[in-house]
This record gives structure tokens, sequence and C-alpha cells, in this order.
């Protein structure tokens, strides 16, 4: 705001008329007898006296008072005036016209007509040469002021605050308060305003008798109508800017003493006295006085009337505040604030401009004195508590004042109330008014937000000095907290939406990185007070370079990163508090969130519709996600509902100051903690689903592997694609015993973590996700997706899937089987029973290993039941057992390729293949170590049924009819086949016994296979065969060979035992019988008998060989006799 100057004063402000004789005024005159004034005579531009009587009556006084002004008339003398005189005024002022002036100031008509010839006599500008001469010459403008026209008054007058001169002071000071007691004695005033005074029908000009006050009332009329004019769009009724000019200088001369602006001091009298005193008058402190009460009960309508305009006035010209434009005369100039010196309404003379350019000095570092930031903290409040100072807000949001904010007048509400509900034009002037208010610097100067957050301030706050700008910080962090109450949380919502649109109304953010912006932003070419600045611009330039790396250059300054940082983690709370993202995704929002609007939903929401979102908003709020992906403190409210777990688990991380994706890892490490609340978990599991849409989402995955997407995986951007084009490629290598992994060990490693997060919930494998939602709502209604339950029930309920979720739900359980590690379920149930039986084991063998140690006392039962449960799935397809699969690989195509030929890619063969195997091992036609698997297999699920599916499969009725307790048994040990065998008579079903059969088959050729044998045999096996080496039926044959001979005596159990066995043998020959010789010779070679049958085979062949030998000698010589025999004689017919 620049500071009036006066070239000439003529030109731009009302001049005071004032001239007279010193002699009338009780003064010395300069020189030579007194010469009588001019009686007072009407102008010609005045219209007809209307009331005659009183004009004649003031005429006759005036003149019947000549005689006595020649020598020395009093004022007291006058008969008019004596009674008033001796009731009003003092006795020691009777002698002094001018003091009895001021005491009877607008009493009679008659002290009017005197002040006004008074006040025309140009002689009256050499009392004032002779008074305030050496004042005069030192004022350089006064001094060149043209003589005889009464400008020099008029000058000092203005200059009033800078005399010092005792004498010059008091007669200044008396002639202001006789010449502002009416706007008729203001030298050019009625000139200039008198077509507006009649236009706008402020009252008569005219010279005659009125109402005590109603002088004053013309120019409060004009006030009123200069404030009304900047409210409106339209002016119906314009007032002539020569006049406006006067308005503003009338109320500028007035602004130290509020005696002389007329109409205010009447209407504030009684409001004086209660509420201002003990304030003396002068220096506008009276004001500044009432200013402070404006919004009190007490305070009179009429007279808040009159402080508001004042207020009015002033934020139209700030100099209508003598102290603000006293405090801050110099640092005006010294801060360059007064660019323009000629117009007295410029912008620059504006309150706002004026705050907006000593604000920007302060925020710089600038000096600026206290006594004027004291005034502009006034002000500033000021214009917060009433939202009728600013013409902008009337003009624009009158209809929003009416329709919602009525009644909230007092106290700053109606401002909050427009914050609430302001957009658009209402928004930039909402927006230039807190500029120039800048709560951001005292939250104090808010009067709604001040009382509002007061129990939190002094609660939560409490360690931060009064004023101190980091307050609102502090409310700022704990919004949607126990501490903060809901009133002060709108309050400050409100305030923080116009905060977060322009960075200089966060002074410790504009202190800090005002380089910064300048150096990365460009900021120098943009005006401190320019309103070309894109709201949120600066701020958002400031994030994109605080989360760069020292590669990528052009990094922030480490004072000015952590500020940004600390405005992320606040503006996180609210889609509104970052102007970018909401005025890129309004329509957005509109679209898919307009139900979202609980706190932190709304970005929630526009995370979760990435791939739906329009260009522009779908790149602000991926560039969000991933800052979040590297900061994840900038979501306050998850690490709010996080904080029980980060102190127990994830303190470490959260502890640096830098954050680069550790914290959010150790959250999903850590998410199934007893610490772990609903609304952490729920959090956690969304920034994870979010992490799904885009690999750069993932902070550590990114900065990992981002030179092997390129390289790799080009143009793929999903990152659940991206993790299964790199583990691809990482299993390819190692399948092929690739000489150098193509994937780098950094990024292998980060790959793991990845893999390991997304077989943690089903909703972070789409691929698995999406065919399997219709079978999740239909089979597992009330499953939660965590820990892996939803997977774990889709393979419990694998059977009853459609064909596409049970295809990937396969091709899911041959990765886990593969690597055990990916098993979520598994890794967390066994994950005590790892550590202690596994430690040692390769990651991809731990399945294998906690298969051995099953039957271990010190297995844990859960982990027991989790291993049953892979295992049986294994035994249902080869495939899902890769140990089988390796070691039967040239078994399998020899022995059952006819099943393979109908199998199908992405399903089960429900223990075909094995059970192929088994028939193969009892056979022993197969390979050492296929034969080494199958035995495993056949001794596991010879203990538990449910390891064989085809036995489960044909035998499930049976069980139930013929084995329910024994099924019913929580540990399995066999029994349930036992049950079967006992039972096989009374089978029905053929499948079911042909199962049971084979079972049998498979029984003799190893002892192992039937446990319930084995356990009652076991005393007899280490006594009479330890020799015997396990397998092919060996030690099955010593036992059957120590059963025949009567000089060994076997354990009771063990004989009727094996005596069943063969009981079941022969009843197994007899229904099934051998159906080729080489099933036969298999028979024979497995029989326990085997011995006992070859042999006599071997001797049934000697004695068929001995009388085929017997018989071939016969032959012979009954052969040789017929040959030697002679020939009968025949006659001789002669």
């Amino acid at each position: 705001m620049a500071a009036y100057g006066r070239p000439q004063l003529l030109l731009l402000l009302p001049c005071v008329c004032l001239c007279g004789f010193g002699s009338v005024l009780g003064l010395k005159a300069p020189s030579g007898p007194a010469e009588p004034p001019n009686p007072p005579v009407l102008r010609a531009a005045d219209p007809p006296v209307k009331d005659a009587p009183a004009a004649a009556a003031a005429a006759a006084a005036a003149g019947a008072s000549q005689p006595r002004r020649a020598t020395g008339w009093k004022l007291s003398e006058e008969e008019a005036c004596r009674e008033d005189l001796t009731r009003l005024c003092p006795k020691h002022t009777w002698t002094n016209n001018l003091a009895v002036l001021e005491c009877l100031q607008d009493r009679r008509e008659l002290l009017w007509n005197y002040k006004l010839n008074l006040t025309t006599d140009p002689k009256f500008e050499s009392v004032a040469m002779e008074v305030c001469k050496s004042t005069i010459a030192e004022i350089k403008e006064c001094n060149e002021e043209e003589r005889g026209r009464g400008y020099l008054v008029s000058c000092l007058v203005d200059h009033r605050g800078n005399i010092s001169e005792y004498q010059c002071n008091q007669y200044i000071t008396k002639m202001t308060s006789i010449i502002f007691s009416d706007y008729r004695l203001i030298c050019g005033f009625m000139d200039k305003c008198k077509e507006d005074i009649n236009n706008m029908r402020c009252g008569s000009i005219n010279v005659g008798h009125k109402d005590v006050h109603s002088q004053g009332e013309v120019i409060a009329c004009l006030e009123k109508a200069l404030v009304r004019e900047a409210e409106q769009q339209d002016h119906v009724r314009p007032i002539k800017e020569e006049c406006q000019k006067a308005i503003l200088r009338v109320a500028e001369l007035s602004s130290d003493d509020f005696h002389l602006d007329r109409h205010l001091y009447f209407s504030c009298r009684d409001d004086r006295e209660r509420f201002c005193q003990n304030t003396q008058a002068g220096e506008g402190k009276v004001y500044k006085c009432l200013f402070n009460h404006k919004f009190e009960e007490a305070m009179s309508e009429k007279c808040r009337d009159a402080l508001t305009t004042r207020q009015k006035l002033i934020s139209q010209d700030y100099k209508v505040s003598y102290s603000l434009a006293k405090a801050c005369k110099l640092d005006l100039r010294k801060q360059r604030c007064s660019l323009d010196t000629n117009l007295p309404r410029a912008r620059e003379a504006r309150l706002s401009y004026l705050l907006l350019c000593l604000e920007a000095a302060v925020h710089r570092g600038r000096p600026v004195s206290g006594e004027c930031q004291g005034e502009m903290l006034d002000y500033r409040r000021m214009l917060m508590e009433d939202f009728s100072l600013s013409p902008e807000i009337v003009l624009h949001c009158r209809t929003e004042i009416e329709a919602h904010c009525s009644g909230l007048h007092r106290k700053g509400r109606t401002l909050h109330c427009l914050m609430r509900i302001g957009r658009g034009d209402r928004s930039t002037a909402l927006q230039t008014l807190i500029q120039s208010a800048d709560p951001g610097a005292d939250y104090r100067i808010d009067r709604a937000l001040n009382e509002a957050c007061e129990s939190v301030i002094q609660t939560a706050c409490k360690h931060i000095r009064t004023g101190d700008p980091m307050i609102l910080s502090c409310l700022m962090e704990h919004l949607y907290t126990e501490k903060m109450v809901e009133d002060c949380e709108h309050r400050l919502l409100e305030l923080q939406y116009f905060i977060s649109r322009d960075w200089k109304l966060d002074p410790i953010l504009y202190k800090k990185c005002q380089g910064d912006a300048a150096r990365l932003c460009h900021t120098h070419g943009w005006n401190e007070t320019s309103e070309l600045m894109p709201p949120g611009a600066v701020f958002s330039c400031l994030y994109r370079h605080a989360y760069r790396t020292e590669e990528q250059g052009r990094r922030l300054s480490r004072d000015c990163k952590v500020e940004v940082q600390r405005i992320l983690h606040q503006r996180a709370l609210d889609v509104k508090l970052d102007p970018e993202l909401q005025k890129r995704c309004m329509t957005d929002l509109g679209k898919w969130c307009s139900e979202k609007t609980d706190t932190g939903q709304e970005l929630e929401c526009l995370q979760d519709h990435l791939e739906d979102l329009v260009s522009a908003c779908r790149d602000v709020v991926g560039n969000l996600t991933e800052l979040e992906s590297e900061d994840i403190q900038i979501d306050a409210l998850l690490i709010r509902a996080c904080e029980p777990v980060i102190q127990a688990h994830c303190h470490d991380v959260a502890d640096n100051q830098i954050d680069t994706g550790d914290l959010m890892e150790c959250l999903v490490q850590n998410k199934h903690q007893k610490e772990m609340n609903d609304k952490c978990s729920v959090g956690v599991t969304h920034f994870q689903l979010v992490q799904m849409k885009d690999f750069r989402f993932s902070y550590k995955f990114k900065m990992s592997c981002k030179e092997d997407v390129l390289r790799l995986c080009p143009n793929i951007k999903k990152k659940v694609d991206v993790v299964i084009c790199l583990s691809t490629t990482v299993r390819n290598d190692t399948l092929q015993d690739a000489r150098e992994q193509r994937v780098s060990l950094k990024c292998r490693k980060q790959l793991r973590v990845e893999e390991l997060e997304m077989s943690e919930d089903i909703r972070l494998e789409p691929e698995l996700y999406d065919p399997c939602k219709s079978d999740i709502s239909r089979l597992c209604p009330n499953v939660n997706f965590g820990n892996a339950q939803m997977i774990e029930c889709l393979k419990e309920q694998k059977k009853q899937l459609s064909q596409r979720c049970h295809q990937r739900i396969f091709r899911l359980q041959e990765v886990e089987m593969t690597d055990p590690e990916l098993d979520y379920q598994l890794m967390r149930v066994c994950k005590q029973m790892i550590k202690r039986f596994c430690t040692e084991a390769d990651a991809r063998n731990v399945l294998q290993c906690l298969k051995q140690n099953k039957n271990s006392e010190l297995m844990d039962p859960k982990c027991k039941q989790m291993i049953t449960k892979r295992q049986i799935t294994q035994n249902t397809d080869y495939r899902l057992n890769p140990v089988l699969r390796k070691a039967c690989r040239a078994d399998i195509p020899k022995f059952c390729q006819s099943i393979l030929n109908k199998a199908n890619e992405d399903s089960e063969l429900e223990g075909q293949v094995i059970a192929c195997l088994k028939l193969k091992y009892a056979d022993q036609r197969l390979s050492p170590d296929c034969e080494d698997q199958i035995r495993v297999i056949l001794q596991e699920s010879a203990l538990d049924y449910r390891l064989d599916p085809q036995l489960q499969m044909h035998c499930s009725d049976e069980i139930s009819r013929l084995c329910v307790e024994e099924a019913a048994a929580q540990e399995q040990t066999g029994q349930v086949e036992e049950c079967l065998k006992v039972n096989l008579l009374k089978i029905k079903q053929e499948a079911c016994k042909k199962e049971v059969l084979n079972m049998l088959k498979e029984s003799k050729a190893d002892i192992f296979v039937d446990p319930v044998l084995h356990t009652a045999c076991a005393l007899d096996l280490k006594h009479h065969c330890a020799a015997i080496t396990p397998g092919r039926g060996r030690q099955m044959s010593c036992l059957m060979e120590a059963l025949q001979d009567k000089r060994v005596r076997l354990q009771p159990e063990c004989k009727k035992r094996l005596q069943d066995r063969i009981d079941m043998w022969s009843y197994a020959a007899k229904v099934a019988p051998a159906e080729g010789f080489s099933d036969l010779a298999v028979q024979v070679m497995t029989s326990p008998s085997k011995n006992y049958i070859l042999f006599m085979i071997a001797l049934s062949v000697c004695v068929l060989f001995l009388v085929g030998l017997l018989c071939g000698r016969i032959t012979k010589r009954v052969t040789r006799e017929l040959k030697d025999r002679p020939p009968l004689a025949t006659e001789n017919p002669h």
C-alpha cells in the first residue's frame, strides 16, 4: 500500500479552509489593529433559506454583535449563548472563543454562522503563519502551499501529528475540532460532493435550522454509500471519484480523534463511557478500544453500525486508521509497498495490500517494527471477525450468507460458514481475505477457531508458545484423535482448506522453503502479492522434488524437506486439503466417491478406482500413492490406527527420519499380531491392494527391480503381472540350471518378499481372485480374506469350485508345493515347528522336513493337522509332489501313460498315477528312487486313509457304514484300513472292494505298509528277522516261515494277525485271480509261500521231465522192435 503523497493537496484531498483573525480567537494578532470580519453572507450556490425566522434571528444576532467585535467581542457575552455557556462550559473557558466553540459544538445556529464566517476569512491564515512559523518552515509541503487561499491550515491539519511546537499544536487541534463539526466548514467538500449528497438523499445542504447533529449525518450517509458501492456489482448511483477522495480524506483527517467523526462520536458516546472510559482520546486509541468491544452484547447497534462503517473505510484505505498508518509508515517505505502515490483508492491503498506486502516481508525474515506488527495483528483479527469488512465477500457471497449463514454474523462465524460452503468465485474472494488476514501465522487472529480449539490447545499443544505458528500444525496432528473436539475439527479444516492453496500462508513452510521454491519452482517470477499464482502450485512443485534420489538431482534442502513431509502428513487427512488433487479429480469424486464422505475415504476410493479415473486425476492419485509407498506416514490416519503395532513391533523403522518403505513392510509382516486392530488391518490391506495396480506403488520393489522390469518385462505396469513375469524368469533360469540368473540378486530378494505378501490375501492376486469371486460368495461368505483364510477355504471346497476357479487353485497349489514358503497358512501355523525341526532345511524342502517330523512327540497338533492337509493335497496328484515327480520321472510315463493321456492340465488326477505306481511297487518293478518315494507314501497312507484319494473316493460310503468309530478317531493309526480289511466280505461296492484288495496286495510287498501287523509283530521282527533287509516282501516272508516253523514261537497277537492276513490273501486270490501270466508270476513272487511254491513248481517240472524221459525211452524201444521184426512169408500163387 502506497502512502499518499501530496504534491498538490488541492488535487487529491478536500482542503480545510481555515481563515480569520487572531484577536477574535483570543490570540495575539500578527500586526496592526484587528479588522472586523465580514458579516455572514449566504453564497450564491446556497439555495434559499427555508426557515426564515431562524435565519433572520441568526442574522440579527450576528449584526448586533458586530459593534462589539472591534473591542474584543466574546461569545460568552451573547445573550443567546449565555445560558448554555453557564450550564455546559467551565468558567475558565468563557473568555476564549475557541474553547467556547469546542464546548458548545453544534448547539445553536448562531454558533454555526459564526464558525462559517470564521473559516471563510482568508486573513485567518495569517494567525497560523504567526503561531506556527517554525513548524511551517520544518514541514516542506506546508511551506510550499499557496498563501491566501486557506490551504496552509489544511496542510497543518494534515501534518498535525508531526507538530511539536506546543502553541501551534493547540491552535491546530482546536481548529480541527471546529472544522469537523460540519461538512460545510470543510473547504471544497460541499462543492465536490454536493451532487452526490442530493443523489444519495443524504440531507439538505442549506444553511438553516436543522436537528442538533444532522450535519454529521451527511458525511455518515456518504460514507455508507461509499462502502455500499464497493459491495455492489451494479452501481446504480456511483459516487463521483472526486467525492470519493473527499470522503476518504475526511475519514483520514478524523482518524486520530474519534470526536472528529461526528456521527460515530454521537452514536457511541454511551458505549465509550461503558467500554473505554479510561482510554485517552487521540492517536485513534478510542477507535481501537471500541473496535475491540464491537461484538460485546452490551454494545449498542447504532454504535456497532458506525464502527463497522469506519472499519470498511479502513479496509478501502489503510490511512483511515491513524494508528496503523503511523506505526507502519516507515516499514511501508522500507519494504517498497507504496508504489502508486497518485490514486488515494489505488490497490496499494487497500488494507489487504498493506497486510500482504508486510506479511511477505515478515515471512522472508525482513525487519518490520514490532509496533507495526502489533497493528497488523489487530487488523488481521478484525478482518477475520467480520466478513462484511471485505466488499468482495459481500458482493460474491450475499446469496450464500442469506441462505446458509444468516444469524452467524459475530466472531467470525459467518466467515467460517462461507469457508465450509465456498467454491468458485466465492472461494477466490475468501482466499484473498485469508491471505490478507494470514491466520496461519497466528491462530488467535481467527476468533472462531481460537474459541473452538481452546480446550484442545490447552491439552494437546500446551508445550507450544501462545501465538506460535506451530499451534496450527499441532492441531492438525491431533485431528481425528481423542483429544480433538468436533467444533475445533470443523473450524480447523475450514481454515486449512484455504491455507493449503497458498504456501505463503504456512509461515514455517515459507520460511524454510522460499530458497528451494525460487531455485526449483521459479517463484522469483511471481510477485509476493500476485493473484496469478495457481492454487497449490508451489507446494506441488516442492513435494515432487522432496522424494528425489541423489541420482535424480535437484533435491530439496533438508529443512525444507522436513516441512514438506510435515505438510503432506497433515493434508493427507482430507482430499480438500490437496488443491491439485481436488481440482483434477472433482468429476471422479462425484462419479465414484459421492457416498465416501468419512475421513480418508475419498482418497481410498480414488485409489480403488484408479483404472477408471480420467487421465489427469489418475496421474495425481498415482503420484500421491507413489509418495505414500516411500513414506507411509503421509497416511496419518493409518499411522494413528497402527500405533500399537508400530510401538510393539516396528518402532525401530518408525523412528527413522527417512522412510523407504520399511514401515509398511513391517506392518504387513505383523499384520496378524495381537496388537493389530481392525482399522490398522483394513488400512494395511487396502494399501496392499492399491499396490497391486502399479509396481511403482511399492517403493522397495520399484527401487530393487526397476532395471530388471525395464529389461525383462517392458510395457508391464500392474504389479502382479510384473511379479509373475520376474518370478517366471527366475524359475526358468533355475530349472534350466542357467549359468547366470537374468534377474539381479537384490530384485530376487525383494521379489520373494512381494510373493510372500501376496500369498496372505487372495485379493492381492487378481488372477486368482477374479475367477473365484462367485465361488467365494457361494462357498465362503463369512470367511475373512486375511491370513490366507479365504484361500484355505477354497482349497477345502475344491471339488465344488467352478472350473476356472478350480484351475487357478490347482496352479496355486502346484506353486506352493514347489515353494512351501509361499504357503502362508502352512508357514504361519507351523512357524515354531519350522524353527524347531527345520532350521537347517532349505526353504523349498520345508514341507518335506515337516512331514518327516510329523509323528514326533514334540510336534504341535495344529501344525500336524496342517501337514496332513498338505499331504492329502499332494497325494491327489503327483504334480503336487515335486519330490515324487522328480524321483519317478521315468517310471510314470513307462507304467502310467494311459492315465496321463486322459489327464487335464489344470485339474487333479485324484491319485490315479500314484495308485498306478503303488501297484507297480507291489510288483517290484519301480526304479529304486521311485520305489523309495512310493514306500513313504504307502506307509503314510496306511496310517491315515485320507491320504489315499482313491480309497477315500471309492470307500467313503463303506467307511461311514462299517467303520464309523475308527473314522471318528482324532488320531489316525491305520484303524480304518484294518476295519475295511476285516470287513472285506461285507463290502458291497466293487470299486471299494478292489481298493481293499489292492491294499492287501501292497502289504505283501512290505510289512511297513501294514501298520497294524507291523505293530503286532514288532518284537518278532526284531528277534527273528533282524538280519533281513526291509522291502520287496522279505521281512513278510521271514515272518511267514517263522509261522510255519513249529520250533519258532511268535507273539500271540502277531500270530493271530499273520493268520488273518493269510486268510485275507487266500480270499483275495479267489475273488481276484490272476489276470495273466505276468500277474500270476507277480503273485507267486510276492507270495509269502514263494519258496514253497517255487519248490513245488520245480519238483513238478522235474517229475514231468522224468516222466517224459521215461515215456520217451519206452516209445523208442517199441519203435526199434517194430523195425527189427522180419516180414511175413507170402503164398506162391502157383
